[in-house]
């Protein structure tokens, strides 16, 4: 479940970045439609199975938090990461986000006060050396990235930081897709209104039936993707579940290869799979 999962959220990146870059779609109306009609699927779905999704929203402290984790959370995620996507490539944002490990263990030993173990600064120093390498092949002298890459890439690992966080307590009290199904259909909302994507001109987009294809496909496998990430928790560890999914950059890599022609440069893949090791490294860790 989980390696499919990984597999079906790494190819749709390179959708996502084919899209972004052959047609006029832009990130907030692909993330609109995308997040709304997944957190109607979600949420539909539970109401046929007879659950009571809107009993959180009589609570005012978990309604607030819902809210919070809905807009800074989902949100903030999806669309750090599509932004990402199209300000550099699909590769390079799904690794970027693989930097949040560094900032969930500096919130951690900062809330703490306690110094990190060492296994976890070398985890660090080691993530960090595969990140240099895949954004300079090496060399001080050269970025292979935009600065605006650059900051999606870094808001990315701050934002998955906080969609990792802070919604444990939430997820505890009220069901995992209960609280991402609302995440996603508030998340949709939010955006849909800043964005007000009833006045674009990119519904002309949908006349062309490869565009609506595409657009399937991403909001069936962005929704299978996280109900086979979540369901595999019942059988495997969150650390086992941790690290099968480092699959998900590769398959992003694979398809972007095959599909797009992105290729890593030698020194840009060493860098790539320093990441993955040290970052595993750190899952095999409590």
């Amino acid at each position: 479940m989980i390696v499919i999962g990984a597999m079906l959220w790494g190819t749709t990146g390179p959708i996502m970045e084919w899209i972004l870059s052959e047609t006029t779609i832009t990130v907030p109306f692909m993330l609109s439609i995308r997040m709304l009609v997944a957190g109607v699927v979600i949420l539909g779905t539970l109401v046929l199975m007879k659950k009571p999704v809107l009993a959180v929203w009589k609570n005012g402290y978990w309604a607030k938090q819902l809210v919070i984790y809905s807009i800074f959370g989902m949100l903030g995620v999806q669309y750090t990461f599509v932004a990402s996507i199209h300000a550099s490539n699909a590769v390079m944002a799904t690794l970027m986000q693989f930097s949040a490990p560094i900032f969930i263990i500096i919130f951690v030993s900062v809330k703490a006060r306690k110094f990190p173990p060492v296994y976890q600064v070398v985890g660090i120093l080691g993530t960090l050396a595969g990140l240099f390498l895949l954004l300079t092949n090496g060399s001080f002298n050269n970025l292979l990235v935009s600065k605006e890459a650059l900051i999606w890439g870094l808001l990315l690992g701050l934002a998955f930081t906080f969609y990792t966080l802070h919604p444990i307590r939430l997820m505890n009290e009220w069901g995992v897709l209960i609280v991402i199904g609302w995440g996603m259909l508030v998340a949709g909302v939010v955006l849909s209104v800043a964005s007000q994507i009833w006045n674009s001109g990119e519904w002309n987009e949908f006349a062309d039936p490869k565009i609506v294809a595409l657009m399937a496909i991403l909001i069936i496998f962005g929704t299978a993707a996280f109900v086979l990430f979540l369901g595999s928790l019942k059988y495997i560890t969150p650390v086992e579940n941790s690290v099968l999914s480092s699959i998900e950059p590769l398959t992003a890599m694979l398809v972007s290869v095959v599909w797009l022609g992105v290729m890593l440069k030698g020194i840009q893949l060493l860098g790539a799979f320093l990441m993955l090791v040290f970052v595993i490294r750190l899952s095999l860790k409590k």
